[in-house]
């Protein structure tokens, strides 16, 4: 793999933000999920915990314990110092600030950090990358794609939201990604040309409002399904 650890912003959420996120209830947590470009978030772990099944797939996954705690270390004051930098373009409401923030996501991180290695002894950890995965046709009942496809529009081409989209929906009979947003807070560029090109394709789809929302704008979701 070609991924250079030292390029990655590790940014880790937690269970109860994916459920929000995703509009995740009761039923949707008893399925089979994969959490894609999951990094190191707690939600395996938190899921594991309460008797649910996760795979996380993830490149950073091919780097040890050691080797992700200490870039996380190193990109932590960055990240804070750039929310403090922009504070107009968040929602402070549940989250009241860059420093409640960091702690959020610190004890997120933390609790991955002290599960990855146990996780991948037991394959809960994986390091396929998007646009191609290496898991059966609807291996999964749900996969979930948070802060990458959209996110990084500015960086990753309309094709590479294509191939990655058909190819969550080849492994899972339902994908929900979020958010709609770019990093810069804009609804993304790439949206409407990929919701047209799926829906050509055959793909049901629909945005849906989530209970989440702290990039200001960002409380929507994208639901794929395919219709075969």
């Amino acid at each position: 793999m070609g991924l250079k650890l030292e390029s990655v912003i590790l940014w880790g959420r937690s269970l109860a933000e994916y459920i929000k996120m995703f509009n995740l209830t009761p039923d949707d947590l008893q399925l089979n999920i994969l959490d894609c470009a999951g990094g190191p978030a707690s939600f395996n772990i938190e899921m594991t915990r309460l008797g649910y099944n996760v795979i996380s797939c993830d490149p950073i996954y091919q780097f040890t314990n050691h080797e992700i705690e200490e870039r996380i270390q190193k990109t932590y004051q960055k990240v804070i110092e750039g929310l403090q930098a922009d504070l107009d373009s968040y929602v402070w409401q549940e989250i009241q600030s860059p420093e409640d923030l960091g702690q959020i996501r610190m004890s997120a991180m933390q609790q991955f950090l002290e599960d990855f290695p146990q996780g991948i002894q037991q394959g809960r950890y994986l390091t396929p990358e998007l646009p191609v995965l290496p898991f059966k046709t609807r291996q999964f009942d749900l996969a979930l794609c948070s802060h990458l496809l959209f996110t990084y529009s500015d960086f990753f081409s309309e094709d590479f939201h294509l191939a990655s989209i058909v190819e969550l929906c080849r492994v899972a009979a339902e994908v929900r990604i979020f958010p709609l947003l770019n990093i810069s807070g804009e609804v993304s560029s790439v949206l409407q040309p990929m919701m047209k090109e799926l829906k050509a394709q055959g793909y049901s789809l629909e945005i849906k409002p989530v209970a989440y929302e702290f990039q200001k704008g960002g409380n929507q979701m994208l639901q794929i399904k395919s219709v075969v």
